[in-house]
């Protein structure tokens, strides 16, 4: 799972940095923990930077910002990277109880998108319930599959949370990767379970970030892609709902 290999990684990376620092530089234990901290802080910081310069490329029309707005902005990404993959999804059993489902009308499932888990909505999902909304995440692996691939898992989510909600349709709500499977499990099952599709930065032309992304479904998003020209024949029969975010990944919408 998601959450499992992102705490092994971390858990890899940061014992790496601590003996590095400690058998080759000689450092104290002690030293080499401050060492690897800010090792892991600088690494991320890293392809926070990298992303938004390959980005800046290929930036979509958006409103002009100042130097210092496009900093806070970068600043505000890197630790909302630093909280996604360092403390929110690898520690995701912390913060992420099962879903909480009852008898609904129309309960919301929420899809997470690419290198991501059911965790990613931790918030979101706290400020749905308290709306009065029942709300069901899925977790979709293996991460860097074909997008294709994920579909058979949103359809068995689906089918749990109709059942246990003792409803007819859901409302999908999706970030990034998984608006896109979420069209192409509309492209092969149908509306009938489905009454309304939102999606949050969503590739559907590609994005030229995608490049710079590991597995088949990564490749899958690049913009010209064979994977998005056949869901380009697929019509949405739903409400569909596209929003774009003003981050990196907007920039690299085409």
């Amino acid at each position: 799972m998601v959450p499992v290999s992102l705490f092994l990684f971390l858990l890899l990376e940061i014992s790496s940095y601590t003996a590095l620092a400690h058998f080759w530089l000689d450092a104290s234990w002690q030293t080499a923990g401050f060492a690897a901290l800010g090792a892991l802080l600088g690494v991320r910081a890293g392809i926070v930077t990298v992303t938004w310069v390959f980005s800046s490329v290929y930036a979509s029309p958006a409103p002009k910002l100042t130097f210092g707005q496009r900093l806070r902005m970068m600043f505000d990404e890197y630790l909302a990277f630093l909280f996604s993959f360092v403390v929110l999804m690898p520690f995701e059993w912390l913060w992420m109880p099962a879903d909480r489902l009852r008898p609904c009308k129309t309960p919301i499932l929420l899809v997470h998108g690419y290198g991501c888990s059911r965790g990613i909505w931790w918030k979101m999902r706290r400020e749905l319930e308290a709306a009065g909304h029942t709300v069901a995440t899925v977790s979709l692996t293996p991460p860097y599959t074909s997008v294709g691939k994920l579909v058979p898992q949103l359809v068995q989510r689906i089918d749990e949370v109709c059942a246990a909600c003792d409803a007819q349709q859901v409302i999908l709500i999706a970030h990034s990767m998984g608006g896109l499977v979420c069209r192409s499990y509309l492209s092969r099952h149908g509306i009938a379970q489905v009454e309304r599709l939102i999606t949050f930065a969503s590739p559907h032309r590609g994005s030229e970030l995608a490049r710079l992304g590991f597995g088949q479904n990564a490749r899958e998003m690049e913009p010209g892609s064979l994977w998005l020209n056949d869901l380009a024949y697929e019509s949405v029969k739903v409400p569909f709902s596209r929003f774009v975010l003003l981050t990196t990944t907007m920039s690299c919408h085409k």
